[in-house]
């Protein structure tokens, strides 16, 4: 874990879930970052990578589920994604650049960096420290992969950073949020813990050491008792807003 304090903003908002999104607002979308600044919710997105390496506001790897198009984005160039129609909105893709100018501080964010095995997620982290360099308001990044806390603990130390963890959601990184070593090798700021495992000794250790932390994704009532009983602050959606 870190030895500094995490900001004090991290426990004090509720973030939505990729934006307020819902039927004709697309996750991810500048329209779901406005509806979650109308609401006075914090923002949580995720990055990926372009083929020509701009960070690009986008969850999955595959275009299909958002977009319909067949391919991955990191076949794409950031010019081609911005071109794409997210499904049953007005919308498209949109570079971490465009979403950090609209967004200007009005809200805090968190940035997801997406990684899987293999992945070259350090030159995902220096793409994103390099556009954070210059915007001074609330921002963290986590991911799944340790690795991108390494990083940034090593190379862009003032951003701030946790680790997101789980055992019930298959993405290759079940468990690492509570291996001693992995934890202590990223030095997060924060953890992110799926509501689905916050009754596990090592969510409540890290939250009885006064360390933040986080819980997602809150989707109905039952899920958003357990992270207002359990957990400092929540990423929700749908059902699961206040």
């Amino acid at each position: 874990m870190s030895a500094r304090p995490a900001p004090g903003w991290l426990t004090q908002w509720e973030f939505a879930h990729r934006g307020l999104h819902g039927p004709g607002v697309a996750e991810n979308s500048l329209a779901a970052a406005e509806g979650a600044i109308a609401r006075g919710m914090g923002i949580e997105c995720d990055i990926q990578r372009s083929h020509d390496d701009h960070p690009i506001v986008f969850h999955d790897w595959d275009l299909a589920r958002l977009t319909g198009e067949a391919g991955v984005v990191a076949e794409r160039t950031a010019e081609a994604m911005e071109a794409l129609h997210l499904l049953g909105t007005g919308e498209h893709p949109v570079r971490l650049a465009r979403f950090l100018e609209v967004v200007a501080g009005r809200v805090p964010l968190l940035i997801e960096i997406k990684s899987r095995t293999g992945y070259d997620v350090e030159w995902t982290c220096a793409s994103v420290a390099w556009l954070l360099d210059s915007y001074k308001h609330d921002v963290a990044v986590m991911s799944f992969d340790p690795k991108v806390s390494i990083w940034f603990a090593s190379e862009a130390p003032a951003v701030c950073r946790g680790l997101v963890g789980t055992d019930s959601y298959g993405n290759g990184f079940e468990g690492v949020w509570r291996s001693p070593d992995a934890v202590a090798a990223a030095a997060p700021d924060f953890l992110a813990i799926d509501v689905s495992d916050l009754g596990r000794p090592e969510a409540a250790a890290w939250r009885a050491g006064g360390h933040p932390l986080l819980t997602w994704t809150i989707r109905s009532p039952a899920t958003r008792a357990t992270g207002l009983a359990l957990a400092d602050a929540l990423i929700a959606e749908g059902d699961g807003l206040a």
